[in-house]
């Protein structure tokens, strides 16, 4: 059973980042297609896999996360403009089914990700 998850963690607090939007979008075409939005919960994650079984399928895709806006609603002081604002990561999935798990670490000056399990 594949799967495509996804789980935001707030380096800058040390706690799970509850309340970021996320956006996932196929990139296989020429144009972004937006597959789903979704909301972080308190622990981080969505509460559904962003994908799963049949709708994991080989190709390019993009995950857009909020995250100024997170920061901005936890009343962090930021600069105007902020420095990390609208974190985008482009990813493949190179098997049909497969599990992937992509996680975003941030902080309101740096980010990370991996493939995680």
């Amino acid at each position: 059973m594949g799967k495509l998850s996804t789980h935001v963690l707030d380096t800058m607090h040390g706690v799970p980042a509850g309340g970021v939007v996320i956006e996932l979008y196929s990139m296989t075409d020429a144009t972004p297609s937006l597959i789903l939005t979704a909301l972080t919960n308190s622990d981080g994650r969505t509460d559904a896999p962003l994908l799963k079984d049949g709708d994991v399928k080989r190709g390019k895709y993009r995950l857009v996360f909020h995250a100024g806006d997170y920061f901005r609603a936890k009343k962090v002081a930021l600069p105007d403009p902020s420095f990390v604002d609208v974190v985008t990561i482009d990813f493949g999935i190179a098997e049909d089914g497969g599990s992937y798990h992509v996680p975003l670490v941030c902080s309101p000056w740096t980010y990370s990700t991996y493939r995680g399990s």
